[in-house]
């Protein structure tokens, strides 16, 4: 079939549809032939064929597979990302790389995503304004990105029908460097944000963690402490307060031994009491979003003790920043940064409102617990 035979035929027949198992062979005929580095491997594409969070759509005319587009849903968040967008060179002009964006981002949509990002090599100039003719903005970069060395764009585009109204804050992101650690690494970046001179490094990092650790947890090392983060950031010289629901030692209730358990009691107290002396203040009260919303407009930075089971499917306590708030939803940096994930996955990570409130309740006693942080010349 000619170029131009082909050219009518897609624009008359061209439709889109889930990929199944059967596609298999041809998607990786359309990467050989699109890709010269950094292809998907006949296991990868199997697998987000398979998975729940992937969104694999590819565009046909009769039984000839033209492209394919795939987004990858992130757990637990508002935020998706296009992982790859490829049209077979035969069919290119024909406006299928258009159809396939389009329907990705409905759906990514419909499972109540927010934001669609994505990384485009530098050089790939038609890429480049497909994107920008559809909204999306860049917002950084990655150097050295691609396997024959090139630099990646990042961008981003808003593809839900947010206001945007809200607060948000100029907050540098911080990776943890241990598995533990993601309290003093969230603490850093709120740190950071107040005072652009600070740089987090990791033996402030390690510091923290010395300063605030539970001692025990519920396997490995202990996590943080709220209190104990709190009083790291008043060591440091920042007025902070925690807000906590419940009264008496934390985290008991996932470790089994009771000699562990009275350690952790003896850490707890030993907290309570040095917050008294250096003053910290203690609120034993129920948090509500319109009490974060209200910090955050005060101009506090705010740490959030969430659980990871939205996330990862584990019910870990997990200490994460929030950059932002508006009308639909909450924007956090995760300091973690997972297997198969970018830099790009962890920053300004929009959360449903609803959400969100599922997800900072930790544990069957529903703990939940926040940190304010805020210089001295903030009243």
């Amino acid at each position: 079939m000619t170029n131009a035979a082909l050219a009518v035929d897609v624009k008359a027949q061209v439709a889109l549809r889930v990929a199944t198992l059967d596609d298999l062979e041809a998607l990786l005929e359309i990467e050989v032939a699109c890709f010269a580095n950094d292809r998907l491997s006949r296991r990868s594409l199997k697998r987000w064929i398979e998975v729940k969070h992937g969104i694999l759509l590819v565009a046909h005319v009769g039984n000839q597979l033209l492209g394919y587009g795939l987004v990858w849903c992130l757990k637990g968040t508002r935020l998706a990302r296009l992982y790859s967008l490829a049209v077979a060179p035969r069919a290119r002009g024909q406006g299928i790389a258009e159809q396939l964006l389009e329907a990705l981002e409905d759906e990514a949509q419909r499972r109540g995503r927010g934001y669609l990002r994505l990384e485009v090599s530098i050089n790939n100039h038609r890429a480049i304004k497909l994107y920008e003719r559809f909204g999306y903005k860049t917002f950084g970069a990655y150097s050295d990105y691609y396997g024959d060395g090139s630099e990646a764009l990042r961008m981003q585009k808003q593809i839900a029908h947010f206001t945007g109204e809200g607060v948000q804050f100029h907050v540098p992101w911080y990776m943890q460097t241990t598995e533990f650690t993601c309290g003093p690494a969230a603490l850093m970046m709120a740190m950071a944000s107040l005072s652009p001179q600070f740089e987090p490094s990791q033996l402030e990092e390690l510091e923290i963690w010395r300063e605030a650790t539970t001692i025990f947890m519920t396997s490995g090392h202990g996590g943080c402490h709220p209190i104990g983060l709190a009083l790291s950031a008043q060591y440091r010289r920042y007025s902070t307060a925690v807000y906590i629901n419940q009264q008496g030692p934390l985290f008991l209730e996932g470790v089994r031994s009771d000699k562990k358990k009275a350690i952790m009691a003896l850490v707890h107290d030993d907290f309570v009491t040095k917050a008294s002396s250096c003053g910290v203040e203690i609120h034993y009260e129920e948090i509500k979003l319109n009490d974060v919303e209200n910090m955050l407009n005060s101009g506090k930075r705010i740490l959030a003790l969430i659980s990871t089971y939205r996330l990862d499917g584990k019910k870990a306590p997990h200490w994460v920043c929030i950059t932002a708030m508006d009308s639909h939803c909450i924007y956090v940096h995760d300091p973690e940064l997972a297997t198969n994930q970018f830099a790009i996955d962890c920053q300004h990570v929009p959360i449903a409102k609803a959400d969100f409130e599922k997800m900072s309740s930790f544990g069957s006693k529903r703990l939940r617990a926040l940190i304010t942080l805020h210089d001295n010349e903030i009243i």
